[in-house]
């Protein structure tokens, strides 16, 4: 007997009028290979599972109707989706972006950024934060300015970027790719700003380092345009969607607003090499070898240990991301011993609250032993 699926529902032949109305309704779309992908892709999962158990026709991977070339994204590299014209790769990219849902985690405002510099210093902070909010997003409406503004000051109090305005814009400039912002390392500095949007540019900027906050993108540290689908989107919290930007957060603690711990260091005017040729250690890292990270060795140590001699890694478990659980081979260094001094007060500490928490019980024997009248 001929049964058709439809939104969910088993449909007999020979039913009522609304699944007579169902059938016809069905029996008119196009059934061709993507419009029946589309119908697919939107069954529930286990029924998909079952039909395709059934299914005599012989199918590529089940894609979920993605893009050409989804199949054989490796985010180890930047991808390519074919050689497609500009349009059609633009609107690869959004179909891409609108594949992957925004989370539904609560969105925490960070605290106000205040900048603790004047004269020259601040000047130079003000210049590049302008330059930032104008280069990526002149023509976008205030709010999204003020997004891409709290965007770089999220990652100035992240553990995981330079510690001051100018490091956090500039860094990895001087790598032929990989710019954390994209107008300092594709001539886009060569073109002068025009008059009225700089001027609204530099003030977002002000309010920006003068303690404005963003609410809308939270502890967001990543953006890019929707009509781009950089690889390592996928990596990241997809927050929300401003203007005409897309903005994401860290998983996990450190992508909430506790782990934002960066204190601001200055030195705007120097920025050192390791700064100018700097990646993003969350999104670039996979990408290259610990050596052209800069990430230094792990230490090792040769001990004598009954008379046979090994050799151990120490690792510092207070580094993000460092070995944390004991493994054979592997060496923790010990917490510091607290001095005499240290240990004198502590105890002193505990005699006085353990003082204090006598007193009410003290106080209440005194109470039940008193004559009553």
């Amino acid at each position: 007997m001929l049964t058709a699926v439809v939104a969910g529902r088993d449909i007999a032949p020979g039913g009522d009028e609304a699944a007579a109305r169902d059938r016809a309704a069905l029996a008119s779309r196009s059934l061709d290979g993507p419009a029946l992908d589309r119908l697919v892709a939107g069954m529930d999962p286990a029924m998909r599972s079952l039909a395709m158990r059934h299914d005599p026709a012989v199918r590529q991977p089940d894609l979920w109707a993605r893009p050409v070339g989804w199949g054989s994204l490796d985010i180890t590299e930047a991808p390519t989706l074919g050689e497609a014209s500009v349009t059609a790769e633009g609107e690869t990219a959004e179909d891409i972006n609108a594949l992957r849902p925004f989370a539904r985690l609560p969105i925490r405002p960070m605290k106000p950024f205040v900048l603790a510099a004047t004269g020259v210093e601040r000047a130079r902070a003000v210049q590049c934060l302008a330059e930032a909010v104008y280069y990526e997003a002149a023509r976008e409406p205030e709010v999204g300015q003020e997004a891409v503004a709290q965007v770089v000051l999220n990652r100035l109090r992240h553990p995981a970027y330079p510690k001051s305005v100018c490091g956090v814009v500039y860094q990895g400039s001087a790598r032929t790719t990989g710019c954390q912002f994209t107008f300092t390392c594709d001539g886009s500095l060569r073109y002068a700003p025009q008059a009225a949007l700089w001027k609204r540019a530099r003030s977002v900027a002000e309010r920006a380092l003068s303690g404005y906050v963003d609410k809308q993108v939270g502890s967001a540290t990543h953006y890019h345009a929707q009509y781009v689908a950089p690889y390592w989107a996928p990596t990241l919290v997809k927050m929300v969607k401003v203007g005409q930007h897309i903005f994401y957060r860290w998983t996990g603690p450190w992508g909430e607003p506790p782990a934002f711990t960066g204190r601001y260091a200055g030195g705007e005017a120097y920025l050192t090499r390791a700064v100018l040729g700097g990646i993003d250690n969350r999104t670039q890292g996979a990408l290259l070898s610990p050596e052209l990270q800069g990430i230094p060795a792990e230490r090792k140590i040769t001990l004598a240990v009954a008379g046979e001699v090994r050799t151990y890694s120490v690792f510092d478990p207070s580094v993000p991301g460092a070995e944390r659980t004991r493994v054979q081979g592997v060496l923790m260094p010990a917490r510091r011993q607290p001095t005499a001094d240290e240990v004198r007060r502590i105890n002193q500490s505990l005699e006085a609250l353990e003082r204090t928490m006598d007193r009410p019980a003290a106080a209440g024997l005194a109470t039940q032993a008193a004559p009553s009248d």
